[in-house]
């Protein structure tokens, strides 16, 4: 029987989570992450997007983005399949690398685009992996709190809910 087609349309809003095959490792170490980076800031060039955050977790990742004239699908292929090629090349293996397809839950309230990015953001505090999301490397968080730079997230949107403050933000993040 066929899957049921995504739902999608231009300006449609997604949290995406990849997870690893049985639950195996997707990033081994730095430069996975890196490249997984570049590839996805490739990706965006190519397929252009909003991309409001995203977490990258040792056998999972999360993106939150939006859609401009590119289907979800089509944006997801590129980027997935793009980096299995690279993780299979550099580590001699085959096959899949993902756990079937990519999960995606559409966002269709404010409210609930606020959720889903301290959701995201707070993934490597739930997992006991730091006290601080600022304290972790591989999401979005830092720039949202001001400490980083990066021409591959866009802000504006998440921000505007907290009168563009960074700091109203990472309080409503941190829950304080």
């Amino acid at each position: 029987m066929p899957r049921k087609p995504r739902v999608w349309y231009p300006g449609a809003v997604y949290h995406i989570i990849c997870r690893g095959n049985r639950q195996q490792e997707i990033f081994r170490d730095e430069k996975d992450r890196h490249v997984y980076l570049a590839i996805l800031k490739e990706c965006r060039e190519k397929l252009p997007f909003f991309l409001y955050a995203y977490c990258l977790m040792s056998n999972h990742l999360h993106l939150q983005l939006e859609t401009i004239e590119e289907e979800i699908g089509k944006i997801m292929k590129m980027l997935n399949m793009q980096y299995t090629i690279y993780f299979n090349r550099k580590y001699k293996l085959s096959g899949h690398l993902f756990q079937g397809r990519y999960h995606s839950e559409l966002i269709l309230t404010d409210a609930h685009n606020m959720q889903t990015s301290r959701y995201i953001h707070l993934n490597p505090v739930r997992a006991g992996l730091v006290e601080d999301p600022l304290n972790y490397p591989w999401s979005s968080y830092p720039v949202y709190a001001g400490k980083r730079d990066s021409a591959m997230v866009t802000r504006d949107k998440i921000l505007g809910y907290f009168q563009n403050d960074s700091q109203e933000y990472c309080n409503y993040v941190k829950g304080v």
